[in-house]
């Protein structure tokens, strides 16, 4: 891979928002990217707390930041707060990747669905015809219901605790053109692919579902990847099921946030390659 180039007065910034945000992986992947490419860029990841995604766009805009990530808990509120949404962002009203556009417009969109579905394909598993049960309503669990429904999954079951936003939800997979419904806990048992689209298990121990309604011949994934093994993948394994950690839609929605930002050129493998190294390195 190249060196790094040297930070200096023409160096473009990029970043990730979140709250919280020092666990993200994303400067390793989106650095190791731009060094592939020989690209005077860098990447940090800026803490923000919650409420407070307008003043990071006011800084963006600012401060000429050339790209923002966004993670939780701020994907709704940017998506209510730029200039413009692509049509997928628009309909999730969730906003993962926020790039100027040529005349200053912040322009929001959403790779967290597609990455997702590619993260699921490169472990092998296929979507088309399956039946997936998708924990959490939020702004993730609305991008990966809609990318679900895109690819032919033939049902996506939403369990949350709140069901109006179950409802939501639901309602974008079945616009994507798959049958969908709020569905309850005993349903988890009845899926083909089971995903935890919440943020129940980062840094902890605690479990988004009954781990006793999980089986062998399932798929569980879980977009949480700090830690990497949550406990309800731990507890899918036990049981005999395949596993998906959160690292590959981390990986597949980089590399789509990256296409985005047009002028870096980059494509999913040099993503992957830089992923790969950097897993390497922490070994």
């Amino acid at each position: 891979m190249n060196a790094q180039p040297a930070i200096s007065g023409r160096t473009r910034l990029a970043a990730v928002i979140g709250s919280p945000v020092q666990h993200s992986l994303s400067p390793a992947l989106h650095n190791a990217a731009f060094t592939a490419l020989g690209l005077d860029w860098v990447y940090v990841a800026l803490p923000v707390s919650e409420g407070r995604a307008d003043t990071a766009l006011d800084a963006m805009r600012l401060f000429g930041i050339g790209g923002m990530s966004v993670t939780m808990p701020h994907k709704e509120q940017v998506a209510a707060s730029v200039d413009q949404l692509d049509p997928a962002a628009a309909a999730l009203r969730s906003v993962n990747t926020v790039v100027p556009s040529p005349d200053g417009d912040l322009v929001g969109h959403s790779t967290d669905g597609a990455g997702f579905v590619a993260s699921l394909a490169a472990a092998g598993v296929e979507v088309a015809g399956t039946q997936v049960c998708l924990l959490g309503a939020g702004g993730a669990a609305r991008a990966i219901a809609d990318a679900l429904g895109r690819a032919g999954a033939a049902e996506v079951v939403v369990v949350n605790r709140t069901a109006s936003s179950a409802e939501t939800t639901a309602a974008l997979a079945s616009a994507a053109g798959c049958a969908a419904r709020v569905g309850v806990a005993a349903d988890i048992a009845d899926a083909h692919i089971v995903v935890n689209a919440t943020s129940v298990g980062m840094g902890g121990n605690l479990l988004p579902c009954d781990p006793t309604l999980l089986h062998s011949g399932q798929v569980v994934a879980d977009i949480v990847y700090h830690p990497r093994r949550t406990a309800l993948l731990e507890a899918a394994a036990a049981v005999g099921a395949r596993t998906v950690d959160g690292l590959g839609m981390l990986v597949h929605q980089a590399a789509l946030q990256q296409r985005d930002r047009k002028s870096t050129r980059l494509n999913s493998s040099h993503i992957t390659i830089s992923y790969a190294v950097f897993c390497l390195k922490k070994k």
